[in-house]
């Protein structure tokens, strides 16, 4: 939430007017939450729109209902985490999620791990630019006597990004005689992120929940290897996920720089195929 309380009222994306709207969230109070929401919508006056698309359902997807139900428009709601992965764990949220998810025209889940009921699956595409696309790299260096550089990328006050797995594992590469040099993502811009991408030797993730990750297609499309612990839809396209232990991470690490990594990102994480399937949504309704 760091930033809220200095962003600017309305500004610009790509030509296109953004508007931003405050509310007091009221922690394990959803319903003073709802309430804030609906005083702050009918002071936000906006056009009609022909669609409404709310990125989280909680507690954004309120205010997407109540100008949708205002302007008699489709709804999309879409779940890239976490509210399945941890609002919806939570007994006094469940219940706001099922009415948000039952007024929606249509729920887009990111991959079929978050997929409940008649969810459509209409992933994130992969938007790297070009000049930072190239083909996996292999490994040349002294083995077990060189440097390597492992990029963590995630910001490590997340709690659910597992950084101390990722410095466990480092700790158990060193002990084997590697020199490791570690890099984290923290607020960066997306070319930063395709920088430290080109130069990692091995992007390694950790975490325990995730709807993608999409970081781990953005460093593939980079040329970097990727080592994942079998989270989000990582066993669907990556082809091997390890076992969440140091051991077992610094193993399947060593793998990577012996042996290399050959991965063809499917083609449904394309810009052309996603833009394609939420094309021909957006017709449907």
């Amino acid at each position: 939430m760091e930033g809220v309380s200095t962003a600017p009222k309305s500004y610009e994306i790509g030509g296109q007017k953004v508007s931003t709207i405050r509310h007091i969230e009221w922690p394990n109070w959803p319903g003073l939450t709802k309430n804030s929401i609906k005083r702050v919508s009918k002071k936000h006056r906006v056009e009609k729109p022909d669609v409404i698309i709310a990125h989280t359902l909680w507690p954004s997807g309120i205010l997407a209902s109540l100008l949708a139900s205002r302007f008699k428009v489709p709804l999309i709601s879409v779940i890239h985490g976490h509210d399945i992965d941890v609002a919806y764990q939570k007994n006094w949220l469940k219940k706001h999620i099922d009415l948000l998810m039952k007024q929606s025209h249509e729920v887009i889940a990111v991959s079929h791990r978050l997929q409940r009921q008649d969810m459509r699956v209409i992933p994130c595409h992969v938007s790297v630019g070009t000049e930072w696309q190239q083909p996996l790299r292999k490994w040349k260096g002294d083995w077990r006597n060189d440097r390597i550089e492992l990029l963590f990328p995630a910001d490590p006050r997340r709690p659910e990004k597992n950084h101390l797995l990722c410095l466990k594992t480092g700790q158990e590469l060193e002990s084997r005689g590697w020199q490791v040099g570690l890099t984290v993502l923290k607020k960066q811009p997306r070319s930063v992120v395709w920088d430290r991408m080109v130069t990692a030797d091995v992007t390694l993730i950790t975490s325990t929940r995730e709807g993608g990750p999409l970081v781990a297609k953005e460093a593939v499309s980079c040329g970097c290897p990727v080592v994942s612990v079998d989270v989000g839809d990582i066993s669907e396209w990556l082809g091997k996920a390890y076992d969440a232990t140091p051991k077992a991470l610094a193993d399947g690490i060593e793998e990577i720089l012996r042996d290399g990594q050959e991965i063809t990102l499917p083609q449904k994480f394309s810009f052309d195929d996603v833009s394609l399937r939420w094309k021909d949504l957006l017709e449907s309704l």
